[in-house]
């Protein structure tokens, strides 16, 4: 419970997932939205495991680990926000359902690359879930994992709720072209910013 209440009020305070959930869901709608809130959760989790067995430790103390990491995951937040910007004016018809599974893929692999290479995720979670375990108890990475969970948890439900949000909002700029093509490339510049920001973020941020 304890650490359920700290990785809420972590997980509630808008950040860069956060932005990129509603980035998304302004560009391309809710589906888009919750996919990509899957695909972020299921990369996070790979750090969860990262983090139970050993790895995220090293990430934490290895500086050019980090700066790769961050590197990349920032490149691709870039990449996302300039083919959202250059794919605006087709916004109405990629949330189509006739677009069908292949659509949904791609969502679902887009959150996860951004979950899995955020590594500021890595370095909060290598640093709080060593802090619940109860070390007596023994099978301290079943420990680790299950927190983990709990974290994804909560972090699927906060997530999707700003998706739901700002998908609801976007159904008003639906109405109008030219409000839907505004709003998808502001949502492709915000990803680029998130981007950016993440880019020259220190360790110490």
């Amino acid at each position: 419970m304890a650490f359920a209440l700290t990785a809420l009020v972590i997980v509630v305070i808008p950040g860069p997932s956060v932005m990129f959930v509603v980035s998304r869901a302004l560009a391309y709608g809710r589906r888009a939205a919750a996919l990509t809130v899957i695909g972020n959760a299921l990369g996070e989790y790979v750090q969860v495991i990262a983090v139970a067995f050993g790895i995220g430790l090293l990430a934490e103390r290895a500086v050019a680990l980090f700066t790769i990491l961050k590197l990349i995951g920032a490149a691709y937040l870039v990449y996302l926000g300039v083919k959202t910007i250059r794919d605006r004016r087709s916004l109405g018809s990629m949330v189509d359902p006739a677009l069908g599974s292949r659509a949904d893929r791609r969502y679902l692999l887009q959150g996860f690359l951004v979950g899995v290479s955020n590594p500021k995720t890595v370095i909060f979670l290598a640093a709080i879930l060593p802090e619940f375990v109860t070390r007596s108890a023994g099978r301290v990475p079943e420990q680790i994992l299950l927190l983990g969970l709990v974290f994804s948890v909560i972090a699927l439900v906060s997530d999707n709720l700003w998706g739901i949000t700002a998908g609801t909002a976007r159904s008003w700029f639906a109405r109008s072209p030219k409000r839907l093509q505004l709003v998808g490339g502001l949502g492709g510049l915000a990803i680029i910013a998130i981007g950016v920001r993440l880019a020259l973020t220190g360790r110490k941020d």
